[in-house]
Order: structure tokens, then sequence, then C-alpha cells
């Protein structure tokens, strides 16, 4: 992805501190990066954990109104959290599904609005997978559209934790199970079997690429991070998390054109050794 700069804006930092708390910390600073035509400048890649992390900040017990369904039944259905950046142009699309047993969502509205953004609309139906909840969210001080990956990660993450919270019965079906859920999932994914990538043509002008791998926290942060080092413009895109699964489409230029054969092929590299690679915490050294 690559870098914008312009009018200061709310940019929330994500970071893993230490102890391997998750902050989301709403702060003032200039020249948030965005997904878009100008470079995105993403800071340096961290190493995410998934041990012992909590989200903050989280919907407040006073407002305990996520009032879906008890979940008594014996199947435990595949909760999905789409971020949807292509089909509004001037907000981004939130999408929560955990088969029927979703209610309004005020508390997850609340949480999201305590990040420093707006949901300008909010919608319900039904299809035969369940009930979706759909939100169009804003930035709460300019009233656009959300594009920065680490707000948008933050955002994610937000929604999962106030999932497992109210419904902890997800734990087991959410890889984010393992870091802060009751119930862990009971089989691990192995990332190189879960590891697809692909990139297609998508016109004169642009391509697209196809990620999906195992889920963990940070994810949509570092595969901006790692496209974005090798030059390559994220226009647009969306992130879906599907149980254990992280499914990424992103709209990838390179110089204001498709990206060539061989470029792909570095961008696919580039991005199979990362996800693949053994982590090594940096204490080891």
């Amino acid at each position: 992805m690559a870098v914008a700069m312009g009018s200061a804006s709310v940019h929330l930092a994500v970071q893993i501190c230490c102890n391997n708390e998750f902050k989301a910390n709403a702060a003032f600073v200039k020249g948030s990066p965005r997904f878009g035509n100008k470079p995105l400048c993403c800071p340096a890649r961290r190493t995410f954990s998934s041990s012992a992390t909590r989200i903050i900040p989280r919907a407040s017990s006073a407002t305990a109104v996520e009032d879906g369904s008890n979940g008594d039944t014996d199947t435990i259905p595949t909760p999905k959290v789409i971020i949807d950046l292509d089909s509004d142009p001037d907000a981004t699309i939130v999408e929560i599904t955990f088969g029927d047993r979703l209610g309004a969502l005020l508390d997850t509205m609340n949480a999201l609005k305590n990040l420093g953004l707006n949901v300008v609309k909010a919608n319900v139906f039904l299809d035969s997978s369940g009930k979706h909840n759909k939100f169009a969210i804003t930035k709460a001080d300019t009233g656009r559209k959300v594009d920065d990956p680490e707000v948008l990660e933050a955002i994610r993450l937000t929604v999962i934790n106030n999932l497992l919270q109210y419904h902890p019965e997800s734990s087991s079906q959410l890889a984010m199970g393992v870091a802060f859920g009751v119930d862990p999932p009971k089989q691990q994914v192995d990332v190189d079997i879960a590891t697809h990538i692909s990139v297609f043509d998508d016109g004169p002008d642009r391509s697209l690429l196809l990620v999906e791998t195992a889920d963990r926290p940070g994810l949509l942060v570092d595969l901006v991070k790692i496209i974005t080092d090798i030059n390559v413009n994220v226009e647009s895109g969306e992130f879906d998390t599907e149980g254990l699964l992280a499914k990424a489409k992103f709209h990838v230029s390179y110089k204001g054109k498709a990206i060539i054969k061989p470029l792909q092929q570095v961008l696919a590299n580039s991005l199979r050794y990362f996800l693949r690679r053994p982590t090594t915490e940096e204490a080891s050294f």
C-alpha cells in the first residue's frame, strides 16, 4: 500500500504492548495513512503475539444489550465479520453474521463510537446463512470513510471482542478464541495448508490480489505493510474474518497501472514467505 498525507484526522494507534495487551488509543495526528492512489505510509511491522491478549475499548457492562438468541442449539454457526471499502464510496461497511443468534448489537455500535467513529446507517437482512447486521461507518471528526489499516484492524478486533463477550460460544469457532476467548478452537489451522495467494488482472489500471490464511490479531495491518514494502499501492479492498480463516481482497496497482506478471510473482512470494515463516520473538535475540 502507499502513503497519503492530509489534514489532521483521528488516527487509531494499534499497539501490542510488552505485557501483550491490545490497546486502541485515539489520538490526533497529522496525515493519517489510508487506502488510495497516493503512497500509504504504514508503521513498521510488529510481531503480534496471540497469548494473553485483550482488547480495549470494550462495551460497558452497563449497556449489555446484545440481545440475540441464547444459542441453545447444538450446532454453533461460523461467525463472519466483513470490512468492506468497495461497496460504498462514502462509508466503510462492516457486516457481522453469526447464524440467527445476533440481536441489535447496540453495544457493538457504542464500542465503535468509543473509537472515534460514527455509525451513520445500520440495517439487518436475512438469508439462508442467517441474520446479517450491517453498519456504515465514518470518522467522527471528518465524516469520511475509514481507510487507515490500523483503524480498520481495531474495528475488526473490537467487533470480535464484543462477539466473544456476548456470545462466548463463538470462541470455539474463531481464531481469536485462542487469545481472549473462553473456549479456544479444538483444532488449529495449519498456516502452510491454509495460505492461498492469487493475483489477477482487473483492467488496465489495477490488479486484484486475493489472500486467504489463518487469522490472527494484527493480520490486516501486516498484510498492508508487506504489500507497500515492495511499492505496490492498495486502492481499496475487503477483509473477511470467517471462523478460523481470514480472507482479503485488495485492488492494487503499481504506478497507476495493473501489476505486470513478474511483479505479481514477487508480491505473491513476499506474502507467502511472510505468512508461512515461523515467528521469532524479538527477546530471543
